[in-house]
């Protein structure tokens, strides 16, 4: 039963991140990735990492995404403000991209041997407790320096959005 639901939230992450991805609209593609991160909590919580799982809820498709939405509807570009058409160079960067993963993917499955044990996951790393500790103490300065670079980044589209507004 465990193995079902692993393939059922695969393909859940793996078809959103698709449509992140292919959607033209912004907030279309920011909806599909808050699916895609609910069901990577999925996977953390059948990996029986139960915080990690919270955290994935709480800070990605809960505060991120919120901060993400926001941005986009503050912005509102019209199609006249983006500037040069930069469709032949995303195209050509994708396809780089793309060419990229595929490698990956056929040297990740050329590695695979069914009959391997897995490696053994730290215990200490589903734990609340092990986990707050690190974050806390020992991943502190990096921890607020995030937060501090999340707050100037709301600030800079506050700022841009109200320039507009002015014109």
């Amino acid at each position: 039963m465990a193995n079902v639901i692993f393939y059922i939230l695969a393909i859940i992450v793996l078809a959103c991140g698709f449509m992140v991805v292919t959607r033209k609209n912004a907030i279309n593609a920011a909806l599909y990735l808050v699916v895609a991160m609910a069901a990577i909590a999925g996977l953390f919580a059948q990996l029986g990492s139960l915080f990690i799982a919270a955290l994935q809820v709480i800070v990605y498709a809960g505060a991120i995404i919120v901060l993400f939405l926001f941005v986009i509807m503050m912005l509102n570009l019209k199609r006249d403000e983006f500037g040069f058409d930069s469709r032949l160079f995303q195209r050509l960067f994708g396809l780089i991209l793309g060419i990229i993963f595929i490698i990956q993917l056929i040297l990740i499955v050329s590695r695979f041997r069914p009959g391997l044990p897995a490696q053994a996951i730290d215990p200490a790393m589903g734990n609340a407790a092990a986990m707050s500790k690190k974050l806390f103490m020992q991943y502190l300065y990096p921890f607020e320096i995030v937060s501090v670079l999340l707050l100037a980044a709301l600030i800079g589209a506050v700022v841009m959005a109200s320039k507009r507004k002015d014109r």
